[in-house]
Protein backbone atom coordinates (compact mmCIF):
# COMPACT_ATOMS: atom_id res chain seq x y z
CA UNK A 1 0.00 0.00 0.00
CA UNK A 2 1.11 3.66 -0.87
CA UNK A 3 0.50 6.97 0.75
CA UNK A 4 -0.96 9.58 -1.67
CA UNK A 5 -1.07 7.14 -4.75
CA UNK A 6 -2.31 7.42 -8.05
CA UNK A 7 -6.33 6.89 -8.13
CA UNK A 8 -8.28 6.28 -10.96
CA UNK A 9 -8.56 8.04 -14.55
CA UNK A 10 -11.98 8.62 -13.86
CA UNK A 11 -11.67 10.19 -10.49
CA UNK A 12 -8.79 12.36 -10.97
CA UNK A 13 -10.78 13.86 -14.04
CA UNK A 14 -13.79 14.44 -11.85
CA UNK A 15 -11.65 16.62 -9.22
CA UNK A 16 -9.56 18.37 -11.82
CA UNK A 17 -12.98 19.56 -13.24
CA UNK A 18 -14.16 20.62 -9.33
CA UNK A 19 -10.42 22.28 -8.62
CA UNK A 20 -10.74 24.53 -11.36
CA UNK A 21 -14.61 25.25 -10.52
CA UNK A 22 -13.23 25.86 -6.91
CA UNK A 23 -9.55 27.85 -7.75
CA UNK A 24 -12.16 30.48 -9.91
CA UNK A 25 -14.66 30.15 -6.51
CA UNK A 26 -11.18 30.95 -4.67
CA UNK A 27 -10.65 34.56 -6.70
CA UNK A 28 -13.82 35.50 -6.00
CA UNK A 29 -13.41 34.91 -2.25
CA UNK A 30 -10.24 36.69 -2.21
CA UNK A 31 -11.68 39.81 -4.01
CA UNK A 32 -14.70 39.89 -1.83
CA UNK A 33 -12.70 39.66 1.35
CA UNK A 34 -10.35 42.40 -0.34
CA UNK A 35 -13.02 44.65 -1.35
CA UNK A 36 -14.81 44.61 2.34
CA UNK A 37 -11.39 44.97 3.84
CA UNK A 38 -10.64 48.32 1.90
CA UNK A 39 -14.42 49.18 2.39
CA UNK A 40 -14.45 48.63 6.17
CA UNK A 41 -11.43 50.32 6.41
CA UNK A 42 -12.28 53.24 4.47
CA UNK A 43 -13.80 56.83 5.71
CA UNK A 44 -16.93 55.35 4.43
CA UNK A 45 -17.18 52.14 6.63
CA UNK A 46 -19.98 53.40 7.70
CA UNK A 47 -21.95 52.50 4.78
CA UNK A 48 -20.60 48.99 5.04
CA UNK A 49 -21.97 48.40 8.29
CA UNK A 50 -25.10 49.71 7.37
CA UNK A 51 -25.44 47.13 4.30
CA UNK A 52 -24.60 44.52 6.81
CA UNK A 53 -27.05 45.38 8.78
CA UNK A 54 -30.01 45.98 6.08
CA UNK A 55 -33.10 43.68 6.77
CA UNK A 56 -34.56 41.57 4.68
CA UNK A 57 -37.16 40.22 6.23
CA UNK A 58 -36.25 38.49 9.56
CA UNK A 59 -32.82 38.61 9.21
CA UNK A 60 -30.15 40.98 8.20
CA UNK A 61 -28.11 40.42 4.49
CA UNK A 62 -25.20 39.13 6.75
CA UNK A 63 -27.42 36.79 8.49
CA UNK A 64 -28.54 35.55 5.54
CA UNK A 65 -25.65 34.87 3.85
CA UNK A 66 -24.00 33.13 7.09
CA UNK A 67 -27.65 30.93 7.67
CA UNK A 68 -28.76 30.58 4.08
CA UNK A 69 -26.05 30.93 1.49
CA UNK A 70 -23.41 28.84 3.30
CA UNK A 71 -26.18 26.54 3.76
CA UNK A 72 -25.75 25.89 -0.19
CA UNK A 73 -21.83 25.61 0.89
CA UNK A 74 -22.75 22.46 2.96
CA UNK A 75 -25.15 21.31 1.01
CA UNK A 76 -22.54 20.94 -2.14
CA UNK A 77 -20.04 19.93 0.93
CA UNK A 78 -22.16 16.82 1.66
CA UNK A 79 -22.91 15.59 -1.90
CA UNK A 80 -19.24 15.52 -2.52
CA UNK A 81 -18.34 13.82 0.71
CA UNK A 82 -21.29 11.59 -0.16
CA UNK A 83 -20.08 10.51 -3.16
CA UNK A 84 -16.54 10.45 -2.98
CA UNK A 85 -17.06 7.64 0.15
CA UNK A 86 -19.77 5.22 -1.92
CA UNK A 87 -18.88 5.68 -5.52
CA UNK A 88 -15.66 7.48 -5.62
CA UNK A 89 -12.26 5.98 -4.74
CA UNK A 90 -12.45 6.95 -1.16
CA UNK A 91 -14.60 3.85 -0.63
CA UNK A 92 -12.08 1.85 -0.51
CA UNK A 93 -11.35 2.07 2.95
CA UNK A 94 -7.46 1.62 3.00
CA UNK A 95 -7.58 5.03 0.41
CA UNK A 96 -10.49 6.66 3.13
CA UNK A 97 -8.09 6.12 6.04
CA UNK A 98 -5.40 9.47 5.07
CA UNK A 99 -7.47 11.84 4.65
CA UNK A 100 -10.02 11.43 7.10
CA UNK A 101 -7.10 10.66 9.82
CA UNK A 102 -5.67 13.67 8.36
CA UNK A 103 -8.58 16.01 9.00
CA UNK A 104 -9.23 14.57 12.65
CA UNK A 105 -5.25 15.68 13.34
CA UNK A 106 -5.53 19.16 11.56
CA UNK A 107 -8.85 19.40 13.57
CA UNK A 108 -7.02 18.45 17.57
CA UNK A 109 -3.93 19.88 17.11
CA UNK A 110 -4.98 23.36 16.14
CA UNK A 111 -7.31 23.54 18.85
CA UNK A 112 -4.68 22.29 21.16
CA UNK A 113 -2.10 24.81 20.36
CA UNK A 114 -5.12 27.43 20.47
CA UNK A 115 -5.65 26.59 24.08
CA UNK A 116 -1.97 26.66 24.60
CA UNK A 117 -1.90 30.21 23.28
CA UNK A 118 -4.08 31.35 25.73
CA UNK A 119 -7.12 31.33 23.54
CA UNK A 120 -10.92 31.06 25.49
CA UNK A 121 -12.15 27.57 25.54
CA UNK A 122 -15.24 29.20 23.42
CA UNK A 123 -13.24 29.73 20.39
CA UNK A 124 -11.39 26.66 20.36
CA UNK A 125 -12.82 25.36 16.78
CA UNK A 126 -12.08 28.78 15.11
CA UNK A 127 -8.83 27.47 13.40
CA UNK A 128 -10.07 23.96 13.07
CA UNK A 129 -11.41 24.00 9.35
CA UNK A 130 -9.50 23.95 5.71
CA UNK A 131 -11.23 26.34 3.08
CA UNK A 132 -10.63 24.58 0.26
CA UNK A 133 -11.56 27.46 -2.38
CA UNK A 134 -8.88 29.73 -0.79
CA UNK A 135 -6.74 27.32 -0.75
CA UNK A 136 -6.65 26.31 -4.49
CA UNK A 137 -6.67 29.90 -5.51
CA UNK A 138 -3.04 30.72 -3.79
CA UNK A 139 -2.45 26.97 -5.97
CA UNK A 140 -3.73 29.24 -9.05
CA UNK A 141 -1.68 32.34 -8.28
CA UNK A 142 1.35 30.48 -7.73
CA UNK A 143 0.49 28.03 -10.56
CA UNK A 144 1.95 25.02 -8.74
CA UNK A 145 2.42 21.45 -10.76
CA UNK A 146 0.76 19.85 -7.74
CA UNK A 147 -0.07 15.78 -8.66
CA UNK A 148 -3.44 14.81 -9.03
CA UNK A 149 -2.95 12.54 -5.99
CA UNK A 150 -1.95 15.69 -3.48
CA UNK A 151 -4.95 17.49 -5.28
CA UNK A 152 -7.53 14.81 -4.60
CA UNK A 153 -6.28 14.46 -0.82
CA UNK A 154 -6.42 18.20 -0.55
CA UNK A 155 -9.84 18.15 -1.43
CA UNK A 156 -11.12 15.38 0.43
CA UNK A 157 -9.29 16.33 3.50
CA UNK A 158 -10.98 20.20 3.42
CA UNK A 159 -14.19 18.27 2.26
CA UNK A 160 -14.25 15.86 6.01
CA UNK A 161 -13.37 18.86 8.00
CA UNK A 162 -15.93 20.62 6.68
CA UNK A 163 -18.11 18.11 7.62
CA UNK A 164 -16.08 17.57 11.17
CA UNK A 165 -16.99 21.62 11.52
CA UNK A 166 -20.70 21.29 10.81
CA UNK A 167 -20.86 18.58 13.54
CA UNK A 168 -19.07 20.54 16.12
CA UNK A 169 -21.31 23.57 15.06
CA UNK A 170 -24.49 21.20 15.30
CA UNK A 171 -23.18 19.79 18.91
CA UNK A 172 -20.95 22.61 20.75
CA UNK A 173 -22.33 26.08 19.56
CA UNK A 174 -26.27 25.39 19.46
CA UNK A 175 -27.11 28.10 22.74
CA UNK A 176 -31.02 26.67 22.77
CA UNK A 177 -32.55 23.52 21.05
CA UNK A 178 -36.44 23.44 20.50
CA UNK A 179 -37.20 19.88 19.83
CA UNK A 180 -40.51 20.39 17.92
CA UNK A 181 -39.02 22.38 14.66
CA UNK A 182 -36.28 20.10 14.80
CA UNK A 183 -38.33 16.65 14.71
CA UNK A 184 -41.06 18.17 11.84
CA UNK A 185 -37.35 19.26 9.94
CA UNK A 186 -37.24 15.02 9.47
CA UNK A 187 -40.44 15.28 7.23
CA UNK A 188 -39.11 17.31 4.52
CA UNK A 189 -35.87 15.94 4.61
CA UNK A 190 -36.65 12.73 4.08
CA UNK A 191 -39.60 13.57 1.58
CA UNK A 192 -36.08 15.21 -0.26
CA UNK A 193 -35.24 11.66 -1.55
CA UNK A 194 -38.17 10.66 -2.91
CA UNK A 195 -40.33 14.08 -4.01
CA UNK A 196 -37.08 15.27 -6.88
CA UNK A 197 -39.74 17.71 -8.07
CA UNK A 198 -40.57 19.51 -4.97
CA UNK A 199 -37.00 19.38 -3.57
CA UNK A 200 -36.67 23.55 -4.01
CA UNK A 201 -39.51 24.08 -1.92
CA UNK A 202 -38.51 20.84 0.64
CA UNK A 203 -35.24 22.36 1.20
CA UNK A 204 -36.56 25.88 2.17
CA UNK A 205 -39.16 23.94 4.49
CA UNK A 206 -36.28 21.84 6.35
CA UNK A 207 -33.89 25.03 6.40
CA UNK A 208 -36.72 27.37 7.70
CA UNK A 209 -37.37 24.36 10.55
CA UNK A 210 -33.66 23.33 11.34
CA UNK A 211 -33.35 27.35 11.80
CA UNK A 212 -36.22 27.66 13.94
CA UNK A 213 -35.00 24.71 16.35
CA UNK A 214 -31.70 26.82 17.68
CA UNK A 215 -29.74 24.42 15.57
CA UNK A 216 -27.26 26.54 12.69
CA UNK A 217 -28.83 26.41 9.91
CA UNK A 218 -26.43 25.40 7.72
CA UNK A 219 -26.50 22.15 9.20
CA UNK A 220 -29.89 21.55 7.21
CA UNK A 221 -27.55 21.64 4.00
CA UNK A 222 -25.45 18.59 5.11
CA UNK A 223 -28.74 16.42 6.11
CA UNK A 224 -30.66 17.00 2.84
CA UNK A 225 -27.49 16.22 0.62
CA UNK A 226 -26.82 12.90 2.74
CA UNK A 227 -30.43 11.38 1.82
CA UNK A 228 -30.19 12.61 -1.89
CA UNK A 229 -29.93 9.44 -3.82
CA UNK A 230 -26.19 8.49 -5.42
CA UNK A 231 -27.24 8.53 -8.92
CA UNK A 232 -28.50 12.24 -8.31
CA UNK A 233 -25.81 13.72 -6.53
CA UNK A 234 -23.05 13.79 -9.19
CA UNK A 235 -26.04 15.80 -10.99
CA UNK A 236 -26.78 18.04 -8.47
CA UNK A 237 -22.86 18.99 -7.54
CA UNK A 238 -22.41 19.75 -10.90
CA UNK A 239 -25.38 22.06 -11.12
CA UNK A 240 -24.51 24.16 -7.72
CA UNK A 241 -21.13 23.89 -7.57
CA UNK A 242 -20.23 27.21 -9.61
CA UNK A 243 -23.55 28.92 -7.26
CA UNK A 244 -21.64 27.75 -4.04
CA UNK A 245 -18.08 28.96 -5.50
CA UNK A 246 -18.94 31.72 -7.05
CA UNK A 247 -21.75 33.12 -5.23
CA UNK A 248 -22.71 31.74 -1.79
CA UNK A 249 -18.89 31.96 -0.63
CA UNK A 250 -18.11 35.09 -1.59
CA UNK A 251 -21.17 36.82 -0.51
CA UNK A 252 -20.69 35.20 2.92
CA UNK A 253 -16.59 36.78 2.76
CA UNK A 254 -17.55 39.87 1.48
CA UNK A 255 -20.00 40.33 5.15
CA UNK A 256 -17.93 38.49 7.38
CA UNK A 257 -14.62 39.96 6.48
CA UNK A 258 -15.29 43.62 6.64
CA UNK A 259 -13.23 44.31 10.02
CA UNK A 260 -11.24 47.62 11.10
CA UNK A 261 -7.81 46.36 11.10
CA UNK A 262 -6.66 49.10 13.75
CA UNK A 263 -6.84 48.33 17.45
CA UNK A 264 -8.33 44.88 16.81
CA UNK A 265 -5.18 42.47 16.98
CA UNK A 266 -5.54 40.60 20.30
CA UNK A 267 -4.29 37.66 22.32
CA UNK A 268 -7.29 35.55 20.64
CA UNK A 269 -5.68 36.73 17.29
CA UNK A 270 -2.43 35.21 18.58
CA UNK A 271 -4.06 32.18 19.33
CA UNK A 272 -6.09 31.93 16.14
CA UNK A 273 -2.29 32.58 14.52
CA UNK A 274 -0.53 29.56 16.14
CA UNK A 275 -3.17 27.30 15.77
CA UNK A 276 -3.46 27.83 11.75
CA UNK A 277 0.04 28.40 10.97
CA UNK A 278 1.57 25.59 13.21
CA UNK A 279 -1.38 23.40 14.45
CA UNK A 280 -2.62 22.56 11.19
CA UNK A 281 0.27 21.19 9.25
CA UNK A 282 1.66 19.68 12.75
CA UNK A 283 -1.58 17.61 12.62
CA UNK A 284 -2.13 16.85 9.37
CA UNK A 285 1.95 15.97 9.16
CA UNK A 286 1.47 13.56 12.70
CA UNK A 287 -1.96 12.48 11.20
CA UNK A 288 0.11 11.19 7.98
CA UNK A 289 2.84 9.90 10.12
CA UNK A 290 1.09 7.65 12.06
CA UNK A 291 -1.22 5.91 9.24
CA UNK A 292 2.30 5.28 7.39
CA UNK A 293 3.52 3.95 11.09
CA UNK A 294 0.17 1.70 11.58
CA UNK A 295 -0.18 0.67 8.51
CA UNK A 296 3.38 0.26 7.12
CA UNK A 297 2.79 1.79 3.93
CA UNK A 298 5.06 4.51 2.08
CA UNK A 299 5.02 7.45 0.34
CA UNK A 300 4.32 6.99 -3.29
CA UNK A 301 7.22 7.14 -5.62
CA UNK A 302 8.24 10.76 -6.09
CA UNK A 303 7.17 12.43 -3.24
CA UNK A 304 8.67 13.52 -0.03
CA UNK A 305 7.60 14.69 3.39
CA UNK A 306 8.12 18.26 2.12
CA UNK A 307 5.23 17.48 0.18
CA UNK A 308 2.71 16.90 3.04
CA UNK A 309 4.32 19.47 4.70
CA UNK A 310 3.29 21.74 1.94
CA UNK A 311 -0.15 20.34 2.23
CA UNK A 312 0.09 20.89 6.01
CA UNK A 313 0.67 24.30 5.45
CA UNK A 314 -2.22 25.16 2.90
CA UNK A 315 -4.72 23.36 4.94
CA UNK A 316 -3.60 26.07 7.59
CA UNK A 317 -5.71 28.17 5.39
CA UNK A 318 -8.77 28.31 7.26
CA UNK A 319 -11.14 31.12 5.90
CA UNK A 320 -15.14 30.82 5.48
CA UNK A 321 -15.92 28.31 8.39
CA UNK A 322 -13.08 29.52 10.48
CA UNK A 323 -15.15 32.87 10.08
CA UNK A 324 -18.53 31.35 10.79
CA UNK A 325 -16.86 29.51 13.74
CA UNK A 326 -15.64 32.70 15.05
CA UNK A 327 -19.28 34.46 15.13
CA UNK A 328 -21.02 31.31 16.48
CA UNK A 329 -18.44 31.17 19.51
CA UNK A 330 -18.43 35.04 20.59
CA UNK A 331 -21.15 36.77 18.86
CA UNK A 332 -21.45 38.48 15.39
CA UNK A 333 -19.76 41.94 15.73
CA UNK A 334 -18.24 41.59 19.21
CA UNK A 335 -14.87 42.83 19.79
CA UNK A 336 -13.77 39.56 20.49
CA UNK A 337 -15.34 38.31 17.26
CA UNK A 338 -13.23 40.89 15.50
CA UNK A 339 -10.09 39.54 17.00
CA UNK A 340 -11.23 36.23 15.67
CA UNK A 341 -11.51 37.22 12.10
CA UNK A 342 -7.91 39.34 12.52
CA UNK A 343 -6.32 36.44 13.82
CA UNK A 344 -8.40 33.99 10.74
CA UNK A 345 -7.04 36.77 8.20
CA UNK A 346 -3.50 36.92 9.38
CA UNK A 347 -3.61 33.29 9.98
CA UNK A 348 -4.66 32.29 6.57
CA UNK A 349 -2.39 34.76 5.14
CA UNK A 350 0.99 33.67 6.39
CA UNK A 351 -0.36 29.95 6.26
CA UNK A 352 -0.26 31.11 2.54
CA UNK A 353 2.56 32.56 2.01
CA UNK A 354 4.52 29.85 3.57
CA UNK A 355 2.37 26.70 1.89
CA UNK A 356 3.82 29.27 -1.63
CA UNK A 357 7.39 29.06 -0.67
CA UNK A 358 7.33 24.92 0.36
CA UNK A 359 5.67 24.67 -3.14
CA UNK A 360 7.19 26.77 -5.46
CA UNK A 361 10.57 25.11 -4.08
CA UNK A 362 9.04 21.77 -5.00
CA UNK A 363 7.40 23.10 -8.16
CA UNK A 364 10.65 21.96 -10.78
CA UNK A 365 9.68 18.44 -8.81
CA UNK A 366 5.94 18.54 -9.56
CA UNK A 367 6.22 19.68 -13.27
CA UNK A 368 8.22 16.39 -13.96
CA UNK A 369 5.48 14.33 -12.10
CA UNK A 370 2.75 15.52 -13.81
CA UNK A 371 4.24 15.80 -17.29
CA UNK A 372 4.74 11.58 -16.41
CA UNK A 373 1.02 11.98 -15.46
CA UNK A 374 -0.01 13.82 -18.61
CA UNK A 375 1.78 11.71 -21.51
CA UNK A 376 -0.69 9.62 -23.80
CA UNK A 377 1.34 8.41 -26.76
CA UNK A 378 -1.47 6.70 -27.88
CA UNK A 379 -3.71 9.21 -28.45
CA UNK A 380 -6.86 7.72 -26.59
CA UNK A 381 -7.80 11.01 -24.34
CA UNK A 382 -6.60 8.91 -20.91
CA UNK A 383 -3.04 9.20 -19.72
CA UNK A 384 -0.70 6.18 -20.19
CA UNK A 385 -0.48 5.82 -16.55
CA UNK A 386 -3.85 5.01 -15.81
CA UNK A 387 -3.72 2.44 -17.81
CA UNK A 388 -0.75 0.20 -16.83
CA UNK A 389 -1.23 -2.70 -15.09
Amino acid sequence: MTLLGRGSWPEARRIAEILRTETVGGMLLIGATALALIWANSPWSGGYAALSDLHAGPLTLAEWAADGLLAIFFFVAGLELKREFVSGDLRDPRRAALPVAAAVGGMIAPSLVYLAAGGPGRGWAVPTATDIAFALAVLGVISTHLPSALRTFLLALAVVDDLLAIIVIAFFYTSSLHPIPLLLAVLPIAAFRFLPRLRIPLALLAWFLVHESGVHATVAGVLLAFVVPTGASERLEHRLRPISAGVAVPLFAFFSAGVALTGNFGYISIAVVAALVLGKPIGIMAATWLVQRFTRAELDAGLSWWDVLGLGLLGGIGFTVSLLVGELAFGSGTPLDDQAKIGVLTGSLLAALLATAVLRWRNRHYRRICAAEEADEDGDGIPDVYQQT
